[in-house]
């Protein structure tokens, strides 16, 4: 059976989209035919995935951890592209410290980015769903958020946590309003936030050793799956936060 995805009409903006992750969810959207905004903080690499995409893409730079920019962001998404239809919430960072060494400065910007982000542009786009009958919001949190260790990153486990319970609550209250809203937690994926520790042999040893299918994922297995949750054949799903690991976390 050949599953297939079409989202033509539809309006689709996904944030952090200027490389890795968020660039191979909007490629993945676009191929199935939605207008794609894409947001990154870095405006080049936004103008830069949108010139890649076509006609299909339009950039938007936004800092989204800004409320007042992301009023102005999806108000600008809105009028010039006529709606949303969908909203990906994937920026995101990683600071590396031990606790006891971690900034109050990365604390906070990471909570910002990671999580306090998701609400803000949830709270703006459900506004703008809601009037026109439904939606489909997809956060991309981590398997670091259900409790799989990650020495290190205080900030983006606490973060992740808090997007997957800000998913369920944000599915309960929005389920009236026809807008569906769903986790994707991925593993270790082959972007450049994980490059650093990928140049380390014995990193990537005891990675592999811990993922059943043998291999690290690509930002597409992560796109693959956010496509299934924005299509009408994941129309009785929500609330859910979904691993797409190689089965790393069912160890």
């Amino acid at each position: 059976m050949t599953f297939s995805v079409n989202l033509s009409g539809k309006v689709a903006l996904v944030t952090g989209a200027g490389r890795g992750i968020g660039k191979a969810i909007a490629e993945a959207l676009a191929g199935a035919g939605a207008m794609v905004a894409v947001n990154d903080i870095d405006a080049a690499s936004a103008r830069k995935v949108a010139a890649e995409l076509g006609a299909l893409a339009r950039s938007y730079p936004a800092d989204v951890s800004d409320p007042a920019a992301v009023q102005r962001l999806i108000e600008e998404v809105v009028a010039e592209l006529g709606g949303l239809h969908i909203l990906v919430n994937n920026a995101g960072i990683e600071p590396k410290a031990p606790i006891l060494e971690l900034s109050l400065d990365d604390w906070r910007r990471t909570l910002e980015v990671n999580l306090s982000a998701a609400f803000y542009t949830s709270r703006i786009a459900g506004r703008v769903m809601r009037a026109a009958g439904g939606g489909v919001i997809v956060n991309i949190a981590s398997i670091a958020g259900h409790n799989i260790p990650l020495p290190n990153r205080a900030a983006y486990v606490a973060s992740k946590a808090g997007l997957i319970g800000f998913t369920k609550e944000c599915a309960r209250e929005f389920a009236a309003h026809g807008i569906r809203v769903n986790a994707v937690c991925p593993g270790v994926i082959e972007t450049e936030m994980t490059a650093e520790s990928r140049s380390d042999p014995a990193q990537m040893q005891k990675w592999l050793a811990d993922i059943p299918q043998g291999r690290l994922g690509q930002p597409q297995d992560v796109a693959g799956l956010v496509l299934f949750l924005c299509s009408d054949a994941a129309a009785y799903l929500t609330g859910q936060a979904i691993n797409v690991d190689g089965g790393k976390a069912m160890l």
